[in-house]
């Protein structure tokens, strides 16, 4: 986080209208990120932007930071990921609230009916699960390969794996991230149906 906060800083340091090639790359970055959420959301994408922006920065650089010797992903660690996931299931209802109020939120785990609460509930907690699970099975395995190879078949053999394995890195950076905005759009619309219904 140190690293992506101070290049950023360096990047965006005496900004211009015309920007230099570092800036044009990074607002090119948050103009995909922008127009993704709304895509997927179907609504304003700003208030969005600055988690599912800094999830996908950092996850890519989480990811792929195993390339340099020494250097282990972070997302190699239960812990790491499931701190991510837990960021993810708290954003779901902080983004439903602040559109619609925690009345109108709290309606969609009983929609249609009360008898929906536990299996609400339940899937909200094992998306969660799931989230941390898949990243950090994905990450940790395509380590684990490139290593047992290094050990068995020496330096230049595994590259191709090497490869791969940040192939697969900036895959589960880019499924994490959907994955965030589904979750929070699914939300958001679930609440406009509701209210749909209750207004026919």
């Amino acid at each position: 986080m140190a690293f992506l906060t101070g290049l950023s800083f360096v990047i965006t340091k005496g900004a211009t209208i015309r920007g230099k090639r570092g800036q044009n790359v990074l607002e090119m970055i948050v103009e995909w990120v922008l127009d993704t959420i709304e895509d997927i959301t179907k609504t304003d994408p700003a208030p969005m932007l600055p988690l599912a922006g800094t999830l996908a920065l950092f996850l890519l650089v989480a990811n792929t930071i195993s390339v340099i010797p020494g250097m282990s992903a972070p997302t190699n660690d239960i812990s790491t990921t499931s701190a991510l996931a837990v960021i993810v299931f708290f954003a779901v209802p902080f983004y439903g609230i602040r559109k619609k109020g925690l009345k109108g939120y709290v309606a969609n785990y009983v929609h249609p009916t009360f008898l929906m609460l536990p299996f609400n509930v339940i899937g909200e907690l094992s998306r969660t699960l799931a989230l941390a699970v898949r990243l950090f099975g994905n990450v940790m395995s395509g380590e684990l390969i490139v290593a047992i190879l290094l050990l068995l078949a020496g330096l230049f053999v595994p590259v191709p794996m090497l490869l791969l394995s940040i192939l697969t890195g900036v895959i589960q950076a880019y499924i994490f991230s959907i994955l965030t905005i589904v979750y929070i759009g699914s939300g958001l619309r679930v609440q406009e149906k509701t209210e749909e219904t209750k207004n026919i």
